[in-house]
């Protein structure tokens, strides 16, 4: 089994942001040489997170607005008192950090509507993914 590990840098532009990065995770694989196996996308921050869904522009106005709703900026938490982002750590815990992709004939096997998303939560900001390859070339 090949294990083959990269990371990919991200900028954000805005404070909060939903950002499509299929292209780069798959040109990740197609370097990897892993014909059959997983990709394994992580943020390494505490305040963004890593998901997969359709990328059109009013869900992901929603999304956006359904996280602030159910997570406000500035609503009293103790972390506050630190950086004041307590909001955007709660949310990132809330979508998660990662996401493991199926691999065949070295092509992320998405469905037909699905993209890998960057979720930026506390920007805008320079990031970093890690992206893990793993499988048979």
């Amino acid at each position: 089994m090949k294990v083959f590990i990269e990371e990919v840098s991200v900028r954000s532009e805005k404070p909060v942001d939903i950002l499509d990065i299929t292209e780069e995770i798959s040109s990740v694989v197609r370097r990897s040489g892993v014909r059959s196996g997983v990709a394994v996308v992580f943020t390494k921050h505490t305040t963004a997170a890593v998901a997969i869904n359709e990328n059109e522009s009013r869900l992901k106005q929603d999304v956006l607005s359904v996280l602030q709703k159910l997570v406000p900026k500035g609503a009293g938490y103790k972390h506050d008192e630190i950086d004041d982002n307590a909001h955007a750590h709660i949310q990132a815990m809330l979508l998660g950090a990662s996401e493991s992709i199926p691999i065949n004939d070295s092509r992320l096997q998405l469905g037909t509507w699905q993209r890998v998303f960057f979720v930026e939560l506390d920007g805008p900001r320079p990031r970093r993914l890690l992206v893990q390859v793993m499988g048979e070339e």
